[in-house]
């Protein structure tokens, strides 16, 4: 018999995965061509050529040991350091590799440092519209998840709200930008206005509140909008980065997590990480990923099939009549449910063979997620079936 606690989790399963394997049973019944996929992140364009090429020279590599043994626990220190630099050039920085540890992926590093600094019965702040996983992040380390409301129609965070629900509990808060579900990305002033909440709330209570910056979509961006660097406007903020979305390498769970030197005790929080990827079982993030991950770093990357699939599903869909927000980086677009229950909406949405995600999952009832990773072409012949889910429910 399972645990009590993992009843919870098994009965709680993410809807997005539901959604995703539900999708794979339309395509064994209509064939994978004729059903419409947006319900997983997972990106369907290949990876930079400058990763195969990283690749292929390291399964080449003398020193295999290197490429495939073990390291220190955070990483080999030459990755951090050469992805420490990059950050220093890109946002005026004064990181040391020192500063980074080498993570599986956003969610390893996330679940790390909510171990690292969460004790049981305190709380983690997460604004909604928010990536799903955050509440078993939180429950994993026996911490109570607290929402705090959406503010449509600009989905940045409800700053009103978010003040009066700041407690003595309150350990971390999580801003998630490029935002996952809306593609909203957070403005410098509203993180400002965030920030100077936390430092009066931190004097208040007495107490050290840690802002943590989830990093997956950062240069996932189509307007020219600024991501701000979220640790140039609060002292104790921490960023976890993956590179599954910017390199096309979800499956591959590679990222990393920066703890500034100015963040209240941080060479204790980086001592604690290194002891915590063994503790949680990780022992190391993927050593030939973290090396491929080095020679990549400064790889531009090509947003341009993510503009153009954004750009044809954004104006078909509004053509019909579907409410959406418009967005400004990652890959998902957020559309208001013609009807008010999302979930049946969502469901109805497979006698059309399209898998989509309800609101609900990301603590927003009434509204719709769409990933439109995959390709141009099944955007393009999906809009006709959307069309006729909008007639079915009109």
């Amino acid at each position: 018999m399972i645990a009590d606690k993992m009843e919870a989790y098994v009965t709680g399963s993410s809807l997005i995965r539901a959604m995703f394997e539900e999708s794979k049973k339309m395509a064994a019944k209509y064939g994978a061509d004729n059903v419409f996929d947006f319900s997983l992140g997972n990106p369907f364009f290949a990876p930079p050529a400058e990763v195969k090429a990283s690749i292929e020279k390291y399964l080449a590599y003398p020193d295999q040991v290197y490429v495939h043994g073990y390291m220190n626990n955070s990483g080999y220190p030459e990755v951090r350091e050469k992805i420490a630099a990059s950050l220093n050039r890109r946002f005026d920085t004064q990181y040391a590799g020192g500063n980074l540890f080498m993570t599986v992926g956003a969610a390893g590093g996330l679940n790390t440092i909510l171990k690292v600094l969460v004790g049981a019965g305190e709380e983690v702040v997460a604004f909604a519209p928010y990536f799903g996983e955050y509440g078993n992040y939180a429950a994993n380390v026996d911490a109570r998840l607290i929402v705090v409301p959406p503010s449509p129609p600009t989905f940045e965070p409800n700053l009103e709200a978010f003040e009066g629900m700041v407690t003595a509990k309150t350990k971390i808060v999580i801003v998630n930008t490029p935002n996952n579900p809306t593609g909203v990305i957070y403005s410098a002033d509203v993180l400002g206005r965030l920030a100077d909440i936390l430092r009066r709330k931190q004097r208040e209570f007495g107490t050290d509140i840690y802002l943590i910056s989830d990093e997956p979509y950062r240069e996932l961006v189509y307007t020219g909008k600024e991501v701000p660097w979220i640790p140039n406007l609060y002292e104790n903020a921490i960023v976890g980065y993956s590179y599954s979305k910017s390199l096309s390498l979800p499956g591959e769970r590679i990222g990393y997590v920066v703890v500034p030197d100015c963040v209240s005790d941080s060479e204790r929080i980086l001592q604690a990480a290194n002891v915590m990827t063994r503790t949680l079982g990780y022992v190391n993030a993927p050593s030939l990923m973290q090396l491929v991950a080095a020679d990549c770093v400064d790889v531009p990357v090509d947003v341009s099939n993510y503009r153009k699939n954004r750009d044809l599903l954004y104006g078909g869909l509004t053509d019909i009549g579907y409410r959406c927000v418009e967005p400004d980086g990652a890959f998902y677009l957020f559309l208001e449910s013609p009807i008010p229950d999302d979930v049946e909406f969502s469901a109805r949405a497979k006698d059309f063979q399209l898998a989509i995600v309800p609101g609900k999952v990301f603590g927003c009832d009434g509204w719709i997620r769409l990933a439109y990773c995959t390709s141009y072409d099944k955007v393009e012949r999906s809009l006709p079936k959307f069309k006729e889910l909008w007639e079915s429910v009109k």
